[in-house]
C-alpha cells in the first residue's frame, strides 16, 4: 500500500492511497468465496458454483463489495502509519478500481493541537448570594404585576394563605430563601464561566469546520423543532434562523474550542473519564479546586 499525504491547512490533510494488485485480488477472492456460499444459480448447488460463473452473474456486486471492504481497512492502516489523529470520519473521493489496482483519496480533519500551560491557579471570584430588602420588594412588585390589571390587588396575609403560608412574613422569608438559592446557582455558573474565559484567553485552538458544521446543523434543527412546536410559521422560522445563525455559529465554535481545551487538560492530568461521564464538568471541578479564589 502506498499513501501520499498532502497538508491543506494546520488541521486538514488529503491522503492519496494506492492498493497493489495482490491485496485487491486477495480481498476479491474473499468476496467471491462469501458470494459462492449463498448464490442461487440454476444448475448449481449452493457452494458449488464455479468462479467464472459467479463473475458472470455477480461481477459488478463483487467489484463494489471489494471496494467497500478494502477502503476502511486501508484508510485505518494509512492513518496509523502516518500517525494521524482524525477528529471525524473522512470524505472519500476519486475511488477507482482499474487493472486490478485500487486508488482513492481521503480528506480528513485532524484533532487540533492544543498547547496549554498555567491552567492551575486561575483567578476566580464568587459573588455574594445575599438578597437585599430592595431585591425582595422588586420581586414582590413583579408578582403583583403578573396577577393582572386589578389595581386593588394586595400582597398581604390573605394572599400568602392562598399560597399555603400562615402569613405574609412567612411567605416573604420563603421567597427570600428561594431567591438566594437561585442567585447561588447563578453565581456558581458565573464562577465556571470565569474559568472558561481565562482558558480561552490563554489558549488559541482552531475549531474543526466539520465539527462546527455538524453541531450547527444539530442546533438549528433543535431550534426549528422548538419554534414549530410553539406554532411559528415556516416563513417566520426561516427568518428567525437567518437572524440567529451567525451568533449560533460563534457559540458552537466557542463550545468546541472549550471542549478541546478541557479534553487536553484531562489528558495532561491523566484523568480517567469513564463512558457516560461528563468530561467538561469533571475538568472544571478540578480547575475550581486548583483555582486562586479572590
Amino acid at each position: 500500500m502506498k499513501v501520499e499525504v498532502k497538508k491543506i491547512s494546520t488541521i486538514k490533510r488529503e491522503l492519496k492511497f494506492e492498493v497493489p494488485k495482490d491485496r485487491v485480488s486477495a480481498a476479491m477472492d474473499e468476496v467471491y468465496k462469501e458470494f459462492g456460499k449463498v448464490a442461487k444459480i440454476k444448475g448449481f448447488r449452493p457452494g458449488k458454483v464455479p468462479r467464472h460463473v459467479l463473475e458472470q452473474h455477480h461481477g459488478r456486486q463483487a467489484h463494489e463489495e471489494t471496494i467497500r471492504k478494502l477502503i476502511p481497512e486501508i484508510y485505518q492502516e494509512g492513518i496509523e502509519k502516518e500517525s494521524l489523529h482524525p477528529i471525524d470520519m473522512p470524505e472519500i473521493h476519486d475511488v477507482n478500481l482499474k487493472d486490478g489496482k485500487l486508488t482513492f483519496t481521503a480528506k480528513l480533519e485532524l484533532k487540533p493541537e492544543v498547547k496549554i500551560k498555567d491552567y492551575k491557579g486561575l483567578k476566580v471570584q464568587r459573588k455574594d448570594a445575599k438578597i437585599t430588602d430592595e431585591d425582595l420588594t422588586k420581586t414582590l412588585d413583579m408578582i403583583k404585576q403578573s396577577q393582572g390589571k386589578d389595581k386593588d390587588f394586595q400582597i398581604d396575609d390573605a394572599f400568602a394563605k392562598g399560597l399555603g403560608f400562615p402569613n405574609l412574613e412567612e411567605f416573604k422569608q420563603s421567597l427570600k430563601r428561594q431567591m438566594e438559592m437561585d442567585k447561588d446557582r447563578h453565581n456558581k455558573t458565573d464562577v465556571e464561566n470565569q474559568i472558561i474565559e481565562a482558558l480561552l484567553k490563554k489558549t488559541k485552538v482552531e475549531a474543526p469546520p466539520s465539527l462546527v458544521k455538524r453541531q450547527l446543523e444539530r442546533r438549528l434543527a433543535e431550534n426549528r423543532e422548538h419554534w414549530k412546536s410553539h406554532g411559528m410559521s415556516e416563513e417566520d422560522i426561516a427568518k428567525k434562523e437567518e437572524e440567529n445563525k451567525k451568533g449560533l455559529q460563534e457559540a458552537v465554535e466557542k463550545d468546541i474550542q472549550v471542549y478541546l481545551i478541557l479534553d487536553k487538560i484531562a489528558q495532561e492530568e491523566g484523568m480517567d473519564i469513564q463512558e457516560g461521564e461528563n468530561l467538561p464538568a469533571k475538568v472544571i471541578e478540578f480547575l475550581l479546586k486548583e483555582a486562586s479564589w479572590g
